[in-house]
């Protein structure tokens, strides 16, 4: 009796499919890996935005009205020495492209408010853009109770 064997070699209509397959797929991780690397990248600069909004508020926060203690009248916040300190702070950091200082509840509250560039790494090879602006914001009161 004689066996009949099939020839077990791969059919030629399916050959390269798997490596599409593969191509299209590898191309999904990188993207997925870039998307991961320059969202947690974007995190880091908004967290570092709000630290440095915070203790330039802090330090904006320092600035008191010397005279209205000295008098009695109570406990305010210099503008202009808070706003100079705000500024002197800020400019001298790297990455920070823009703040604002505001004042409010009678000159007893300080709002910082800074904008940073966020430098993109992998998603710029996409399309996406390079530079990415997050914002950070942070409140200073005076307390006047001793």
């Amino acid at each position: 009796m004689r066996r009949v064997t099939r020839d077990h070699r791969p059919d030629s209509r399916d050959g390269g499919r798997v490596s599409v397959f593969l191509a299209i797929t590898f191309m999904a991780v990188i993207i997925v890996i870039g998307i991961t690397v320059d969202a947690a990248g974007k995190y880091r600069a908004l967290q570092r935005a709000d630290n440095l909004a915070a203790e330039a508020a802090r330090t904006g926060g320092q600035q008191i009205d010397v005279a209205g203690v000295v008098s009695g009248e109570g406990r305010f916040l210099d503008k202009a020495a808070a706003t100079a300190a705000v500024d002197g702070y800020l400019d001298s950091l790297p990455g920070v492209t823009d703040h604002t200082t505001t004042f409010t509840e009678n000159d007893q509250r300080i709002t910082v408010t800074i904008d940073m560039a966020y430098q993109t790494t992998m998603l710029n090879l996409f399309g996406y853009p390079s530079t990415i602006t997050v914002t950070g914001q942070a409140t200073a009161v005076l307390r006047s109770d001793p």
